[in-house]
């Protein structure tokens, strides 16, 4: 295991820089990652089941993962061209919808989760 871990060190600093980089440069990764950690402390404070803990673990992991992934999309296709084309913009409105369907989707969770114990209907 030492020994693998040793052979994939870059492969871990690398990934591990990319999530710093996110974190320091990309203003909806930072809301994101804000909102996550609030999440997480309405989900202590409530007391939240273990079901729901996964659940909202995992939503936070989609969020910021596609988040990332949206990043990367939109970096790639400045890359490929800087100017206007119509599968660029395909390409980046995609990518921006598929994050708007991650907000909405988490958004819903959160109401479900935490909006009966805030109206204190649980």
């Amino acid at each position: 295991m030492r020994e693998l871990i040793r052979r994939h060190r870059i492969s871990f600093a690398n990934a591990f820089a990319g999530l710093v980089w996110a974190i320091r440069t990309q203003p909806n990764f930072r809301i994101h990652f804000f909102l996550s950690a609030f999440a997480l402390f309405l989900a202590y404070f409530y007391s939240i089941t273990r079901m729901e803990m996964i659940v909202i673990v995992f939503t936070i992991v989609l969020g910021l993962a596609g988040e990332m992934v949206n990043t990367s999309l939109e970096a790639m296709t400045d890359l490929i061209t800087s100017e206007w084309r119509k599968e660029a913009k395909i390409a980046k409105d995609v990518a921006a919808g598929m994050m708007l369907l991650i907000a909405i989707g988490s958004v819903i969770i959160a109401f479900l989760i935490f909006g009966p114990r805030i109206t204190g209907s649980v």
